[in-house]
């Protein structure tokens, strides 16, 4: 266990359980009432992100896909912006999802879809930026300045509002809003049990690529890890699904090849649990980001999350062992945790 925390990256980390405990008590209403509202009144959803966000936008495609069964299309801003050839979306709830809320082509594609007539809803960490002007509903995230150039908390707290929205627009959801309530305390035990074995980083000093492989509901967890390991440590990391891994990628498989594999309790598990094993056949060195055994076993670095989290919620969980290994493997080499080279913590795109 950290005794002291010398970097804001590492304390907005285990800010994480805290932040969304608090976010689940205190937006509960303010979620219920905005899905009161749009129900009924879209077809599909169109969801605008860049970065970090874009990564919350993959979990919700399999989120509202799955529990609400809307058809989720990833927006194209650059049709809004440069080449000015907007798509109609009147019929869509259009969701802007940025934490600074600063973007340009972000805030386009809401302006448009006002004017088109449909409903926007903004999720951001600043209710009071452009893209909240923008649009029709705020759900604002709360989760306090993030120092840290390396998105962490903010991404995380995206992801439980998603799963907030989705649990509220299904009409039955007693029990998922107790798995939602159950949440922080499995986070938490989550930053222990990886803060306890992170020293295995080490091994990963010299490491110059590498590959992140998940599939379903942490195909956004894959996306996520490689973009923090990629920003914070300049490892030439891909992300993939382990499905379209094997569709060609898998050649570039060889002796000693670094591969993430994300594989929670769930629906996908047995799938990757298999793949993992053709991988080691091949020659791979798994790190091993599970809460089941027989997956960890195969890991020469393995991470352990915490157990019983349903896969929906699972993105939330599996995220933590990536976030500290991305921020130990930076400190290994040598780098600025806070302030990587080459980023700044607002990215206007248009």
């Amino acid at each position: 266990m950290v005794k002291r925390v010398n970097d804001f990256l590492l304390k907005e980390i285990l800010e994480q359980p805290t932040i969304i405990n608090n976010f689940f008590q205190e937006k509960n209403k303010l979620v219920s009432d905005i899905c009161n509202s749009v129900r009924g009144q879209f077809d599909y959803v169109v969801i605008a992100a860049r970065g970090t966000s874009d990564n919350a936008a993959r979990y919700a495609q399999y989120l509202l896909g799955s529990f609400n069964n809307i058809q989720i299309a990833l927006a194209t801003p650059s049709l809004f912006t440069i080449y000015k050839l907007p798509p109609y979306i009147k019929k869509a709830l259009v969701i802007g999802i940025s934490q600074s809320g600063q973007s340009p082509d972000i805030v386009s594609v809401l302006q448009t879809a006002q004017k088109q007539g449909a409903k926007t809803l903004a999720i951001t960490n600043d209710k009071d930026s452009p893209l909240s002007n923008s649009a029709n509903y705020v759900i604002p995230l709360d989760a306090g300045q993030e120092k840290s150039v390396a998105a962490t908390k903010t991404y995380s707290a995206s992801l439980a509002a998603l799963a907030l929205f989705s649990t509220h627009l299904e009409n039955d959801n007693k029990g998922r809003i107790n798995e939602l309530q159950a949440l922080p305390d499995k986070l938490s035990e989550t930053i222990d049990i990886t803060l306890r074995s992170i020293d295995q980083t080490n091994r990963y000093r010299y490491m110059e690529h590498c590959v992140v492989l998940g599939r379903g509901f942490n195909y956004a967890t894959a996306f996520e890890i490689a973009l923090k390991v990629k920003e914070l440590t300049r490892v030439i990391t891909v992300p993939d699904s382990s499905a379209d891994f094997s569709h060609g990628p898998i050649a570039t498989v060889n002796n000693g090849f670094p591969i993430i594999v994300i594989a929670p309790s769930g629906k996908m598990f047995d799938h990757i649990f298999s793949f993992s094993k053709e991988l080691i056949n091949l020659g791979a060195e798994l790190i091993c980001i599970s809460d089941k055994k027989e997956l960890l076993d195969l890991g020469v670095t393995k991470f352990k999350i915490s157990s019983d989290v349903p896969e929906w919620l699972s993105p939330i969980n599996a995220l933590i062992p990536g976030q500290l290994f991305a921020r130990q493997l930076a400190k290994e080499k040598g780098f600025d945790i806070d302030k990587p080279e080459g980023l700044s913590k607002v990215t206007e795109t248009f």
